[in-house]
Parts: structure tokens; sequence; C-alpha cells
């Protein structure tokens, strides 16, 4: 295997090393040896680019730390000063971006330096070889060091906090602009900035909310709404996706070929930055630590190593998502050549399908569509003559060399390292770590496996199909009828009567946002939300503002319903109610044409549901203590409004329940049951939101804080619930709730946190 320690294939300086490097190899016995000093030189390069000169009035000129830029703009933001911080957050972006740059460019600039000392590594019959290696770092840290203070302030060459990397890998400066660009009444700024956040963080209501707003007001048009930070590897790949899709494979293998070549360029950059990028050193143990210079020269590289394999996984991270889309390039080179096959291109096809068995030799049906091709092109000698595509090959044969020193590093170093790819082979993993290495390839493997598979196997413990312990409730869809599992509706649970009752109380004393900070459409603008709990009811009661019967019956029928359910699903353990809220939607008068949204966004109640992946992370701010999920209806004289299940990709609908009086919907909360709500366009919409526990630690406190206050004086009691009321403006009392239980924890990814009820 041929390797060569550089990055940029279109310099010539930067071939004269490689050319360097491969001579030596080929000459010396010592190929590893200098494999390992071509990544250790290169990592200790970097450490000495930190500061650099430039003073005076050139500093003016120079690039600023982006990092001050920002909190300089925030602090702005704050002070209401609108146009200082619009102009102050655009600089911080745009700087970064020329950081990034200008370090990119050093890169190339430098990538020959120290090409005589290079040189000679192999020219004194080994005996001075460290000391032109030395000579070697120090031209190229010193090359690095003086171009990039050529264009960047000392302070700007720092590394940020990993405070401020959160605030641009989550895009957060674009949520302060969207702000600053609607108090400027620069609409179409305010727009773009909100979509562009909005792709990163598709999970903010409110954001979506601003967005469906901007949408309605005078001058802005759908073009306003673009991604400022769109990453074209993505754009590319869901053209060609679309374009596959509709059969037009002439412009799917265009956009594929495009989308390949785009990702190795951004996987190349990223890899680039890794070692211009200021690097940690390595820790100092201390007066009893062991590590000597090249203890922490190798620990630096392995470091260094593993930020270029990393890129492997950022790449292949679509914003807004958790995880990686696992074997990301490869998969694309299986489309690839199925797209040109199909236009006609065989040649090319066959060419792209030998790259693909560079990832995976012995992958059957490859092998066959690669008989399949060479009899397609006549089976002549040329046809077998076509080779991988040059690019792919040295992809591949980097990663591995790097893989292989990094193995290394894990069994000899103590070095901890996670391999991104799906595909390395085993023979690059030492023998003593392959047995583990092999079930956790295994382990993804199987998840992956069961990501595909058309039905999935409900590990929640429910076993649809029991008894109905009460007299007048029918199944009216079970399993089949859903196509699902563990999914149910019963009619006649409640009385025409009931109904009436619970939707008088609705009426009189549901509050707007109830559960959502006071905000009364949290979910869509074109719907107003009310709620209210049993201890708000049961308050109300005690005040003579409300029937006492009417919130008995409302707490009555979460037992009801509970009964049912257990039975139903035969849970083999308790089951406690851990949260029970009546709802209401109604449609905003004047604006439900032409609408496009949902009323509740297809979501899985107990975890994080990934569409592009189909993956279910069981993690805050998902309500992951949630069992079994039930809505119990209590109208239908609205438009719109119907529960809807999908498959995890979120779009493919696979049943419908229509609401009406007294019909429960009950479903297990896991990955198995991603479901959503419909517009209402008309009317107003009731149910009550119930959901369930195996665990009695999350049982619902309100519930047991109603029934002692139905069983005392409770005045005291009230008087103390009263003035937190007003002290949360409003909001529901869910801090005796068990939800209050879990991690108040804000998600990275989601810019989410676990106060929202996410009602159904």
């Amino acid at each position: 295997m041929v390797f060569i320690c550089r990055h940029s294939s279109s310099s010539s300086p930067a071939a004269a090393v490689g050319s360097a490097f491969r001579t030596m190899a080929l000459r010396s016995e010592h190929f590893t040896v200098y494999v390992a000093l071509c990544f250790l030189l290169v990592a200790l390069s970097t450490l000495t680019v930190r500061a650099s000169g430039g003073s005076g009035s050139k500093v003016l000129s120079l690039l600023q730390p982006y990092d001050f830029l920002y909190y300089s703009g925030v602090r702005a933001y704050y002070g209401e000063e609108w146009t200082k911080a619009a102009e102050l957050l655009e600089k911080s972006i745009q700087t970064k971006e020329a950081l990034l740059r200008a370090r990119r460019q050093c890169h190339d600039d430098c990538v020959a330096s120290g090409t005589e000392a290079f040189n000679k590594l192999d020219s004194e019959k080994g005996s001075m070889w460290d000391l032109w290696a030395l000579d070697w770092i120090q031209q190229k840290a010193e090359c690095l060091r003086f171009c990039i203070g050529r264009s960047v302030v000392p302070t700007g060459q720092l590394p940020v906090s990993s405070d401020i990397e959160y605030e641009f890998n989550t895009r957060n400066p674009y949520n302060f602009l969207q702000v600053t660009y609607y108090k400027l009444e620069k609409l179409k700024k305010a727009a773009s900035a909100a979509h562009t956040y909005f792709v990163a963080n598709p999970s903010h209501l409110e954001m979506r909310n601003n967005i469906e707003k901007y949408r309605r007001m005078e001058g802005v048009t759908e073009d306003d709404f673009y991604d400022r930070e769109a990453e074209k590897h993505w754009v590319l790949y869901d053209a060609a996706t679309q374009h596959e899709a509709s059969s037009d494979w002439l412009q799917a293998a265009e956009k594929w070929r495009a989308c390949v070549n785009e990702t190795l360029w951004r996987t190349d950059e990223c890899r680039v930055q890794c070692e211009v990028s200021p690097q940690p050193l390595p820790e100092d143990r201390g007066v009893d630590g062991v590590d000597g210079a090249f203890e922490k020269a190798a620990a630096l590289s392995l470091s260094f190593l593993s930020c270029r394999q990393s890129c492997v996984t950022q790449v292949a991270t679509r914003p807004g998502r958790i995880s990686a889309q696992e074997d990301f390039l490869p998969t694309q080179l299986e489309h690839l050549h199925i797209a040109q096959f199909k236009s006609g291109d065989v040649s090319a096809a066959l060419q792209t399908l030998r790259s693909f068995l560079l990832f995976y030799p012995s992958d059957k049906d490859s092998l066959d569509n690669l008989q399949l091709y060479y009899e397609t092109l006549g089976g002549d000698a040329e046809s077998h003559g076509i080779q991988p595509a040059r690019e792919i090959a040295r992809y591949i044969n980097q990663s591995l060399q790097e893989k292989s020193l990094l193995y290394f590093g894990v069994e000899n170093l103590n070095f901890t390292f996670t391999d991104p790819d799906l595909w390395t082979p085993e023979d690059v993993v030492p023998e003593s770590l392959r047995e583990n290495w092999r079930a956790e390839k295994q382990m993804i493997n199987e998840k992956i496996k069961e990501g595909d598979q058309p039905e999935e196997v409900d590990d929640s413990g429910f076993y649809a199909g029991g008894l109905v312990p009460q007299v007048g409730v029918t199944i009216a869809m079970d399993d089949d009828a859903l196509n699902g599992t563990n999914r149910v509706v019963l009619d006649g649970v409640m009385t025409e009567k009931e109904c009436d009752k619970i939707l008088q109380l609705a009426t009189v004393a549901a509050s707007l946002g109830d559960g959502y900070r006071g905000r009364r459409s949290p979910h869509t603008p074109h719907e107003t939300f009310e709620g209210l709990t049993i201890l708000r009811a049961v308050k109300l009661s005690q005040e003579g503002l409300v029937d006492q019967s009417d919130t008995r019956l409302l707490h009555e029928l979460g037992e009801r319903v509970r009964t049912l359910l257990h039975s139903y699903f035969r849970s083999p353990s308790g089951l406690f109610i851990s949260f029970t809220h009546l709802v209401c939607r109604s449609a905003a008068t004047g604006e439900q044409e032409g609408r496009m949204d949902l009323s509740h966004p297809v979501h899985v109640d107990n975890c994080l549901l990934e569409p592009e992946t189909k993956q279910c992370w069981r993690e805050p701010p998902a309500f992951i203590h949630r069992d079994l999920s039930a809505i119990l209806y209590l109208n239908d004289n609205f438009d719109g409004g119907e529960l809807f299940f999908t498959k995890r990709d979120a779009k493919t609908v696979t049943a419908r329940v229509k609401p009406s009086c007294g019909r429960l919907v009950g479903f297990s909360s896991g990955p198995v049951n991603p479901h959503g709500v419909t517009a209402v366009t008309r009317g107003r919409r009731c149910a009550l939101a119930l959901w369930f526990t195996k665990e009695k630690l999350y049982r619902d406190m309100e519930r047991e804080e109603a029934e002692a206050l139905w069983a005392a004086d409770g005045q005291s009691a009230l008087k103390k619930d009263e003035e937190e009321e007003e002290e949360k403006e409003g909001s529901a009392t869910a801090g005796r709730n068990a939800r209050s239980h879990a991690p108040k924890e804000r998600s990275r990814g989601r810019n989410t946190v676990t106060g929202r009820k996410d009602e159904l």
C-alpha cells in the first residue's frame, strides 16, 4: 500500500513532497516508521500555530476573534441596540468562515515547507534522521505561524471555548439575528435567518411559528426562506434522491456524482482543519508521570488522527440530526452506479461499482452486478481493465493507514478510539481487540437491519388483545385494522352526557397556552391551544367557579381509561397515570386557506424520532418514563384533527382515527407508534390526553394532591398554590407533577427543554 502524507493533489510542491516520501517508503525497510513519523510530525507542527506577529495599524486589517464579536453582538442584542447587534453578529459569522479559509490557504501554501530537510531523512543512513525530522517540523511550523499571522490577530488564533463551539454548531447566532432583523423591519433577512436556524433545530416550536408568521407578512416571498448555511453535499443528496424517485436516471447520476465529489471535498476540508487548528497539548501527569517527549508526541499525534477520522461522522450528520448516516460515502457510490447503469453509461457504472467494492470487496449483490456489467459491455478485455476511481482508492488507503496507527495506540498506548466506519476490514484491527470490535460491529449492523424491517418488535412488555372490562365498550379497531403493534380504538367509553359535561368544563376553565408558558399557539399559528389539569380544576371547583361533579368526572375518567388499557394491553405489572391533560385546539378565524402544516407534528412519546435515520433516541428531552399513551375524544363537530400513525420515516401513514364522543385511542408510547394530528381547519377539537407509566416514581403527583384537597379542607395549601400560580404567570403547576423528576436538561441538538407537555 502506498500512502502519501499530503492533502492537496493540485499543487506541485505537494506533489514533490509526496514523491519524495513515496520514494523513501519504497527504498526503506521501515515503511511503517515513515508513515507514523509523517503523521507525528504534521501533528507536532500544529503546536506552534498559536501566536504570531501583527501589531500597530496592521492589526485593524487582520481577522478579529469571532467569539469576541459574537459576545459583543449578544450584549448589543440584550441592550436592544438592534443595528449594532446585527452588524456584530453578522461579522462574527463572516469572521469564522474567513478564519477557516485562511487556515486552509496557509495549509496549502506551507505543504512543501521543509522539503529539503524531508528529503534528507533517508539520505544519511539513519544516523541523523531525528535532527532532519526536527528541522522539517520547525520549517513547517515557521511557515504556518508566519502565514496565519498575516491574516489573524494573535487572540484570534487561540482556540474558542466549548460554549462558543456549541453556539455556532447549533446556529444560535441566527436565532438572535432573526429577532434583530425583525426589530429593524428587515423582514426578508429575518425570514432567512429564521429558516437557517430552524433547519438545525427542527423541534423549535417558537421558530416554526415565527416562520409561519413571516410567510403571511407583506413583502416576504417563499424565496426568502433559504438556508444561509446550506451544506452543498446534502443539497445534492436530496436532489439526487428526488430524481431517482421519479426515475430520471440521467439527472440522478449527475447529482450522485456531484454529491460524491462534494462529500470527498467536505471531508478533506474537515481533515485539513484538524491539522491547522490549535491542538491541546497532552495532559501533564505531574511529578509521578512517566510520559517523556515521545509519549506526549504520540498522544498528540493520535488525537490528531482521531480528529481526522471523526470527519466521516461530521460530514455524514445532517443539520438538525443527532446521529450520522451510516456508510454515507459507500451508499452514494451504490446509488451512483445503479443510476449510471440505468441511464446507459455502463462503463462509468463499472468504475463506480469497482470503487464501491473497495469498501465491501465480498458483497454478493455487488459482485453479481459486476458480472452483469462485464457481460453488458461484451466481456472484452478493456472492460476488465477499468479501475476504481483514483480519489476513492486514495481515500481508502489514507483512512486504513490512519486506522492502523490508531488501533496500535488503542492496543499499546491506552488510547480511546471509536471507529466511524462499518466497512473497516478485520485485519486492520489487532487480534487482541477483535472480539470486542466484532461485538460492537454486530450490534450496529443489527440496529441498522432492524431499522429497515417493515415490522418492528415492540419491547414495551404490552400485548394487545386482552379483555375489555366495561359493559358497552367495544373494540372498533385493533392492531390489524390499525396496521401496527399495540394499538387499539375503543368506542363507548363515555356517554354523550359525560362528553357534554367535560366540554362545558373545558369552555369555562381551560387556559390559553396551558403547559406552554402561556403561548396560545405553541404548535401552529393557525390554531389556539387551551388546557386544564386536574389539580387546577379542583382548585377552581373549591372557589366555586366550576361544578365539583364535573371535576370529579374528569378525575374518574383517568381511572376508567387506566383500567381499560391495563386489561386490554395485558400489562404484566402495575400501571400508573403519569399525566392527565384536558386539551382543546381551535381553528383560528380566517387563517385556514392553503394550510400545509399539522396540528401536531409527527413524534414518538418516549423517544426522539429521527425520520432520516429511522432511529428513536430514548433520552431527554423526550419523556422517557412514558409506557402507554391514550387520547379520549369528546366531540366531532369540527373539521380535521384526525390522529394518524406513521412509519419511522414520519411520512408513510399507516392508519387514521377520526375523533368522536367517547372514542378512546390507546397505544404503546415507544418507537413502533409515531403519530401526529392533522390540522384543525374549522371548529374546536377537545380531548382528554393521558399517559401511563409502569414506574411508581413517575406517577402523577397532581392527582394525589387533588385527592388530598378533596379529603381535607385544603385552604392553606390552596393559598400557597395560588401564589405559585401567579409567579408562573398562568402556567400549570407542573412542578408537583411526576414529569418534574425527569432531568431538566437541554437537548443540544434540539434546543428544547423538558418543561413542555407534548400533547396529542
